[in-house]
């Protein structure tokens, strides 16, 4: 027995068929017959293809992504930035939903504090 995990194959592979053979239903079909402009056309081989750079592609450059964990809501936020002012311009989750989850947050620990027998200082953030 061997002490590694990996597959081996065991014995010659078996030989698939390449071509299959066409059921009745294919043989005795009728042809398709449509009007030209539904029709399907090959593209020109001669005519150059174009690569734009998309318009969002071009404000990829002045933002950038963030990422941190608000402890308060305990969740992670992630934002676009703009480089030149610093600005948010897109965050998820919202700064209302954040605001609710650190209420919420907020409540249930009030609730289990209350539970407990010995009184306990709430926990809170030093930094400023």
């Amino acid at each position: 027995m061997s002490s590694d995990f990996s597959v081996r194959p065991v014995g010659a592979p078996a030989a698939a068929p390449l071509i299959q053979p066409s059921s009745q239903a294919v043989a005795s079909a009728v042809p398709t017959d449509l009007p030209p402009s539904q029709t399907v056309t090959a593209a020109d081989s001669g005519v150059p293809v174009r690569n734009d750079v998309p318009a969002h592609a071009a404000n990829e450059l002045f933002v950038s992504h963030q990422a941190y964990y608000d402890r308060a809501a305990a969740a992670m936020v992630f934002q676009v930035v703009n480089r030149k002012n610093d600005q948010v311009v897109a965050q998820y989750p919202d700064e209302a939903v954040l605001r609710r989850r650190a209420y919420f947050n907020t409540l249930d620990m009030q609730k289990d504090l209350q539970k407990e027998d010995a009184p306990r200082v709430m926990p809170t953030d030093r930094i400023a």
